[in-house]
């Protein structure tokens, strides 16, 4: 891949990527909640679940996503029920989205962690823009003079560096805004706002039309 395609491709991950979408948000909501460091946690599933999506998208089902009404339906209302699912438990919750994990000055359980990377994969898992995205985009970044292989580690690895840099940079600003929710009228404001922004993504996903993006 030439360098001057590599740059494009970067500017467009980063265009992507730090634009808010359901793993944004989550990253915010994690660093107020968990904090900035387990907040990464959920951020680096995502990027596994990156690198899934990349794959299924390689081996076609992006294909099969934009022509069988059937299948991108189902991943459609199955991304959506999941959204909307972390949104009504991030709007009762009294203390976070993760309430009955430990607080942020407790010792994190192992299996906090992996809930906190299950979350951050599984929203990049059920969210068919995804598949579509990489089905439309790499086509236009592969070159017949490098192995297919080789240039979807490159781009796959990229796409997921600027996807975890933008969760980075969300999780320090969502670090900040924690000194502002202090009391707990602030934290039920925060939890309300953030979930029901989480249900409007869901149901902004029923809107998604069975064509490449």
């Amino acid at each position: 891949m030439h360098l001057s395609n590599w740059l494009i491709f970067c500017s467009v991950a980063l265009l992507v990527t730090f634009t808010p979408g359901p793993a944004v948000l989550m990253a915010i909501s994690n660093s107020v909640s968990v904090g900035p460091r387990r907040a990464m946690i959920s951020s680096l599933g995502n990027a596994a679940g990156l690198f899934l999506v990349s794959a299924v998208a390689m081996a076609g089902m992006g294909v099969v996503l934009a022509t069988s009404a059937v299948a991108f339906t189902a991943l459609k209302l199955g991304g959506a029920a999941y959204l909307v699912y972390l949104g009504i438990r991030q709007w009762r919750s009294k203390v976070s989205l993760f309430s009955e994990m430990a607080s942020t000055q407790a010792p994190a359980s192992a299996g906090a962690d992996w809930r906190l990377f299950g979350h951050g994969m599984t929203v990049a898992l059920t969210n068919p823009k995804g598949i579509l995205f990489f089905s439309a985009l790499f086509p236009q970044f592969l070159t017949r003079e490098a192995p297919v292989l080789t240039q979807f580690f490159v781009l796959t690895g990229t796409f997921a560096c600027c996807a975890v840099l933008a969760h980075a940079v969300y999780v320090l600003l969502g670090r900040a805004l924690k000194q502002q929710f202090a009391s707990a009228s602030r934290v039920r404001l925060f939890n309300r706002i953030s979930g029901g922004l989480f249900v409007a993504l869901g149901f902004s996903l029923l809107s998604l039309r069975n064509k490449a993006v």
